[in-house]
């Protein structure tokens, strides 16, 4: 079955929101509830596969496998965080092309030096306007498939050039061609209101919970004039309090069959993850004994 379309999607005026992913059993669970778009994001990735900070430690290569996992793994489309492109101009070249390789329909790409910051955590710095925008036409002119293959272009100016600054290398970035515009860590409703009355590319929200943002609904999202939304810290922030409550409860208790810890059926996680297709393989193909 065919993946669904980003651009489709933003040309329809369909609102989107996507949640993150941090790991192999989100998506499989991701799966069982059914979503068009998933996030692949930076933070959550490199925290998962490496349990590392987001402070480009986490190599391109490492990113790529875990975006190209998450791809063959989920039904979902991935929009997939590639931070700054992992250096230069031909590093973001290389970048474009691993990532649609591996299947995202979507590759964001920020405007931050490297190694770069989670865009709600301190001492972010940031590249002039021109070598961003030579990133947004490099990894605009990388891709195969520019229909479907959208570049998103991050700014994490708001700290520290205000408002005004993250506006006008929004405009800037859209002007080099960005199918999407992202306006990180906007502090209150109105900021959010006024980059999107004056950005007329379509514009996402990033929903970090926890960070700089106010968080909102998709419909409340919509209202203000975003064509799409991310919730990245969703499936990671829920795993991880999940965790803790359950290894608290058997610290204490020395056992998992606790009214304290709910389990995710066994039987039901065998089908979830594939079991099923193994075992009719077997079935099919195991060499009888004797």
């Amino acid at each position: 079955m065919p993946k669904a379309s980003l651009r489709d999607a933003l040309d329809s005026g369909r609102f989107v929101a996507a949640p993150g992913i941090h790991d192999m059993i989100a998506a499989v669970v991701a799966n069982r509830v059914g979503f068009d778009f998933v996030y692949a994001s930076g933070y959550w990735t490199t925290a998962s596969a490496h349990g590392l900070p987001d402070a480009g430690i986490a190599t391109y290569t490492q990113m790529l496998d875990r975006v190209a996992t998450l791809c063959r793994t989920v039904g979902a489309s991935v929009i997939a965080d590639a931070d700054t492109g992992y250096g230069g101009l031909l590093n973001v070249h290389h970048t474009v092309k691993g990532y649609e390789a591996a299947g995202a329909v979507a590759i964001q790409i920020e405007d931050q030096e490297f190694p770069k910051k989670c865009g709600h955590t301190p001492f972010k710095r940031i590249v002039p306007v021109r070598d961003m925008v030579e990133k947004v036409r490099v990894a605009c002119a990388a891709r195969a498939n520019p229909r479907e293959t959208l570049i998103i272009a991050r700014t994490d100016a708001r700290q520290s050039e205000g408002l005004e600054g993250a506006v006008r290398r929004g405009l800037a970035y859209a002007e080099a061609g960005a199918d999407v515009v992202f306006l990180e860590a906007l502090e209150s409703e109105e900021e959010m209101r006024e980059g999107n009355r004056r950005i007329a590319r379509p514009t996402m929200a990033n929903m970090a919970d926890g960070g700089r943002t106010p968080i909102r609904s998709a419909k409340a999202l919509e209202g203000m004039g975003y064509a799409m939304a991310i919730y990245p810290s969703l499936t990671g922030l829920a795993a991880a309090r999940a965790v803790e409550n359950a290894l608290t409860a058997f610290k204490e208790e020395g056992t998992s069959d606790s009214p304290r810890i709910p389990l995710f059926p066994f039987a039901e996680f065998n089908e979830l993850i594939g079991f099923p297709e193994v075992w009719e393989f077997e079935r099919r193909w195991a060499r009888a004994e004797g």
